[in-house]
């Protein structure tokens, strides 16, 4: 059986996980990392450790989700130490990116800022759609609970990245919300944020033009979703030589 460690083991997604790990037959939670005292009960045979050293050596496979400062510093860790990696943690600034890929050099690395299978399916159609319907406008929202501090989403800059890079467009085309008088140029993708109450995570990528409009949209009901995503992930990643994936190379979409 694969041997998980968690680090961000007291977050929302991170004791969901625990559970996911525990019920599936394929792994066994070997160790997690804690900065705090755990509010739940866990096996007495997994590691309970803030020892990060002793945190990476104790497992095969690494599955994170925790802050953006955090993740470096694992990074920082498993460079004496390779092992493989998926990390969920959004927020992470373009040093750190640079850094994540750096290190999937040394160690096999699945990053997403989303670890829903249907982010990942979604994804890969808006990157089909934003070269077929090429004279198409694109507007992508996103909502999610009044908690989240990221804005936008780690989801729907990762939309705008697949979008732009398909269309061959500069980041700077990127029109973070409206506000005064201006029409729509050319090329230009707005990205919108709305935040409240409980909302796990909705986000709409839209294609519009005159006379119609094809809209995609995505919703999490429940943060249980990111964890068996992240599972698979798992799974999956711990057969990958080193380098850097992300959620849709789990698919195999040559057979659609």
């Amino acid at each position: 059986m694969l041997g998980i460690g968690i680090f961000g083991a007291t977050g929302k997604v991170g004791s969901l996980l625990i559970g996911e790990i525990l019920a599936c037959k394929d792994t066994v939670l070997s160790s997690v990392y804690v900065r705090n005292e755990l509010q739940y009960n866990i096996p007495s045979s997994v590691l309970i450790t803030k020892d990060m050293d002793s945190f990476i050596e104790s497992n095969q496979i690494i599955i994170d989700f925790s802050s953006p400062e955090a993740t470096q510093n694992l990074l920082e860790h498993a460079l004496k130490n390779p092992i493989p990696l998926v990390i969920g943690t959004t927020g992470l600034n373009a040093e750190q990116m640079d850094f994540l890929r750096q290190c999937s050099q040394t160690m096999p690395i699945l990053y997403s800022a989303n670890m829903s299978e249907g982010i990942a399916i979604l994804d890969k159609i808006a990157g089909i759609l934003s070269i077929a319907l090429r004279h198409y406008d694109i507007e992508i929202t996103e909502i999610h609970h009044k908690y989240k501090k990221d804005s936008p989403s780690g989801t729907a800059l990762m939309l705008a990245n697949t979008v732009t890079t398909k269309r061959n467009l500069d980041t700077n085309v990127l029109k973070f919300g409206r506000k005064g008088i201006d029409l729509r140029q050319n090329d230009e993708i707005g990205i919108v944020s709305l935040r409240g109450g409980d909302i796990v995570g909705r986000h709409t990528i839209g294609f519009y033009t005159d006379g119609e409009h094809l809209e995609l949209t995505h919703n999490a009901t429940s943060r249980k979703t990111f964890a068996k995503g992240a599972l698979r992930a798992a799974l999956w990643l711990a057969k990958k030589p080193n380098g850097l994936y992300n959620m849709q190379d789990i698919f195999d979409f040559n057979v659609i």
